[in-house]
């Protein structure tokens, strides 16, 4: 039988197979960057330039095991913002001064969308989501549940951000989340879900008598929870009306949350914080404290006298609660790390 002409010798191809076999990882993984700006007039399939951020989701080149860049020019985006589940690595960019530059908004409240959960200005489902100088923003005021965001990311970071709501206006209910650097505002339960979350270096104002937070563990297992560190807690006094708000309710039985190194106001109730009316929660739940400062941290009205589910924790006892540590996981995170790397 004739040999066949085309066989590659052996020698060659033990030094050829390796460099075929790594170009196609090499293409696979290049980052994509598009431009998304209200002046651009056109948008198709895979381009680079979209006139708004939901068209840029949805048509944007692949990026493979790549990041997607999405370079927000300033402006009011009107619309409604879906990161879906295989949309992976997607970063939003707000090319502004500041995140009042780059606002995302919208106004649905639940009885309009028939539910809590359908009122989102913007949804993230994909993995490794990532957010830097933009807003979001949930415009339906005091008109019950309404959401500016939901974030059911696993290693989602969100930093020089703001989000803007009144009752509901952040859902932070999935994966390890960790916010740098922000502003949260809202009235009712406006920080709420079940993700392990860390928010450092950031202000939670309070717009009304209210509760900042309804974490919503379920089982004592769960490696989930609210982590205010570093922090700044504010209220709106002239609209408090000289009543209080509180700190955070159990929505769910084994609800964790712990305020470390944070500064509180005189107008956060002396409790501390609140009882979910109607339930036990309060008796698995788990709220803790540690160096909190300003005229609301003072803790002799917390446990045991008012609210003795309640406690306060040496600064031995807050290490497994820094981000280091609460968001590391199996794969070794390191969110202080990845939020540096942002601009």
């Amino acid at each position: 039988m004739r040999q066949s002409t085309n066989l590659i010798p052996l020698p060659i191809m033990r030094l050829v197979l390796p460099i075929l076999l790594a170009l196609p990882l090499v293409v696979h993984a290049a980052d994509v960057h598009v431009r998304v700006s209200p002046d651009v007039k056109t948008g198709i399939e895979s381009t680079t330039e979209y006139p708004t951020i939901q068209m840029a989701m949805d048509h944007h080149p692949e990026a493979g095991s790549g990041r997607v860049f999405l370079h927000i020019a300033p402006g009011v985006y009107h619309e409604r913002v879906i990161v879906t589940q295989n949309h992976p690595r997607v970063t939003f960019l707000g090319t502004g001064n500041s995140p009042e530059d780059v606002v995302i908004t919208a106004g649905m409240n639940a009885k309009a969308a028939g539910g809590t959960f359908f009122t989102e200005t913007v949804e993230i489902n994909g993995e490794a989501f990532e957010a830097d100088n933009l807003t979001f923003e949930n415009t339906a005021g005091n008109t019950g549940q309404a959401v500016a965001i939901a974030v059911r990311s696993d290693r989602a970071i969100f930093k020089h951000c703001r989000f803007l709501g009144h009752q509901d206006t952040l859902f932070a209910d999935y994966g390890r989340q960790y916010y740098v650097d922000s502003y949260i505002e809202g009235t009712v339960d406006f920080i709420f879900g079940n993700a392990a979350a860390v928010f450092d270096r950031t202000e939670i104002h309070e717009l009304a008598p209210g509760y900042l937070t309804a974490q919503s563990r379920v089982a004592p297992g769960q490696p989930t929870g609210y982590v205010i560190l570093d922090s700044k807690v504010t209220a709106d006094e002239a609209a408090l009306a000289g009543r209080k708000f509180y700190l955070g309710r159990p929505w769910r039985p084994y609800s964790r949350a712990i305020f470390l190194n944070t500064e509180l106001p005189a107008t956060l109730d002396p409790a501390g914080w609140s009882k979910w009316s109607g339930t036990e929660n309060d008796k698995t739940a788990f709220y803790a404290e540690s160096g909190n400062t300003g005229p609301g941290a003072n803790s002799s009205q917390r446990a045991p006298r008012r609210a003795p589910w309640t406690r306060q924790l040496t600064p031995a006892q807050t290490k497994p609660y820094l981000p280091s540590s609460f968001l590391r996981g199996a794969d070794r995170w390191n969110p202080e790390a990845e939020a540096k790397k942002l601009p």
